[in-house]
């Protein structure tokens, strides 16, 4: 450690030390990002949602370790934490570990040097919190995830290889999704889906089942907090949330088929151009009122940093708890009607007053959430400009 120059630094109630780096990558001597604060606050608050819902003591496991951060701060800052395992496979991260957790005088805090796939399997069963926060895609690691996950455990999931998600990159979401993506308007929502698509399919294995409690795409990642049920039946049942977004990139309509291996219309009904599949991917809920409600109301006992972000984005997801799936943004239909945008409150107001839904969305400040068609929309959009 005296090779290093030492940066300080506080984050909620715990104060950590780690090397110096000029920029966050993989090659810094030991992981810390300081972007993911935000992640590691509503982590915080979606683990003691889920600790008061067991009403037990519980063990979390930090399967990359880094600095220490996340897993110092859940034991730090969760109740009822009984143990907490961090894992890195990089001995430098370990030796950072062991000296941040002496600094916050923590005990029942173990650090091991492990292959992460492998840390999870020498663990099977042991864990009540898994939290995978990788630099770069969680795939590799959720069939041993799924394996090891206990029945009614809480599994967080970060990945930051949004451009394969999103559509950017098809090949690589092909490769580590088994999913084709499709760069739309409502691209960061399909990619949410298409990674919680993913987990439901790998767990389906073991006959496990997920429940999405939360879920949000901010700046480079995306981000799901997925409650682990157990059941062959009703792991059968979940996969009925499988299917598949269809998208007319001449017209902008969507639709949903539910379904692995359903049916798609290959044709557009409005306009009859040729519609682009993405999937498969997740078509249940992801967000959960009750769930989100709790951590909004565990956001005004907590001392973290972003309060004031955390809770605008729990408000939005909140809201979007009971939306459709996918969503329009208004100024690409906008601009494929050579219209100028009318004020958006004033397009909500519409579509309410015409006895549709209308909902604000966090993945987009222009997007609405809404069970009307793209017909109905572009009516609407009309309308106003007369």
């Amino acid at each position: 450690m005296d090779e290093y120059k030492i940066k300080s630094i506080k984050e909620g109630l715990t104060k950590i030390e780690f090397p110096e780096f000029d920029k966050v990558s993989s090659a810094a001597p030991v992981f810390y990002n300081p972007h993911m604060e935000l992640n590691r606050d509503l982590s915080i608050l979606a683990i003691q949602v889920f600790q008061k819902e067991q009403n037990r003591p519980i063990n979390i496991c930090d399967l990359f370790g880094g600095s220490g951060i996340r897993g110092i701060r859940y034991k730090k800052e969760i109740d009822n934490v009984e143990n907490v395992y961090i894992n890195d496979i990089s001995e430098t991260a370990n030796e950072f570990e062991k000296h941040n957790i002496e600094l916050n005088n923590l005990e029942n805090v173990e650090v091991y040097q492990h292959d992460a796939s492998m840390f999870l399997r020498l663990k099977r069963g042991e864990f009540d919190v898994i939290d995978i926060d990788p630099f770069g895609t969680p795939s590799p690691f959720l069939d041993s995830a799924g394996y090891c996950a206990r029945r009614d455990s809480l599994l967080c999931v970060t990945a930051t290889d949004t451009s394969a998600l999103c559509g950017t990159y098809i090949e690589p979401c092909i490769r580590k999704y088994n999913s084709k993506p499709y760069k739309s308007e409502y691209c960061h929502e399909t990619g949410i889906r298409i990674l919680a698509g993913f987990v439901a399919l790998t767990l389906s294995k073991y006959a496990k089942f997920i429940e999405v409690k939360m879920s949000h795409s901010t700046e480079h990642y995306m981000r799901l907090y997925l409650e682990i049920k157990k059941g062959s039946k009703k792991t059968d049942a979940s996969l009925k949330n499988i299917g598949y977004i269809s998208h007319c990139k001449n017209c902008l309509h969507r639709q949903s088929s539910y379904g692995l291996a359903s049916p798609i219309d290959d044709v557009c009904p409005v306009c009859g151009e040729k519609l682009v599949h993405a999937g498969p991917l997740w078509l249940g809920s992801i967000q959960n009122k009750e769930f989100i409600e709790k951590m909004i109301f565990e956001a005004d006992c907590k001392t973290i940093n972003s309060e004031k972000e955390a809770l605008k984005l729990l408000n939005k997801c909140l809201i979007e708890a009971d939306a459709p799936v996918s969503f329009y943004d208004v100024h690409s239909i906008c601009k494929s009607l050579k219209l100028s945008a009318p004020k958006f409150d004033l397009i909500l107001d519409c579509l309410e007053d015409e006895g549709f839904k209308a909902i604000k969305t966090h993945f987009n400040p222009l997007g609405i959430k809404s069970d009307c068609s793209i017909e109905d929309i572009k009516n609407i959009l009309i309308k106003l400009n007369k």
